[in-house]
Parts: C-alpha cells; structure tokens; sequence
C-alpha cells in the first residue's frame, strides 16, 4: 500500500540518502525494534519462548520461516 504522494516521498529518500550511514542504522534498527514490540504484543501470554520465536519468525519473515521451522 502507498499512500503517500510522489514529491513527499521522493523528498524523504533524498534526505535519507543525506544521512549518514550509521544515521540510517540506527533509525532502521529502531523501527524494527517497533514493529517486533507489536508483534510481541499481539501474542497470547501463555506461549512458550519456541512457540514465540517460531510465530515471531513467521509473522515478520513469511515464508522464509518455512526453511527455518520447517512449517
């Protein structure tokens, strides 16, 4: 889905492209880090920590978690 316009979004990559590369890092790895705290959220309490990893996995990585969990 994109929703934002042609100009803001060429906008935007022309300042992440400005950015340092570790700036870059450091804003990527957070953004991860956010997406991974919403997944976690929207967890039953009761799984175990496999049982976690392994829908962690699947909902952040697809079907590659097919090679790693074998599903």
């Amino acid at each position: 889905m994109k929703d934002t316009a042609p100009d803001i979004e060429a906008l935007m990559h022309a300042r992440y492209l400005a950015m340092p590369p570790g700036e870059r890092l450091v804003i990527v790895a957070r953004m991860f880090e956010t997406a991974r705290a919403m997944v976690l959220a929207s967890f039953p309490a009761d799984l175990s920590a496999e049982e976690v990893r392994r829908r962690l996995c699947e909902r952040l990585y697809g079907s590659l978690a097919a090679q790693v969990y074998g599903a």
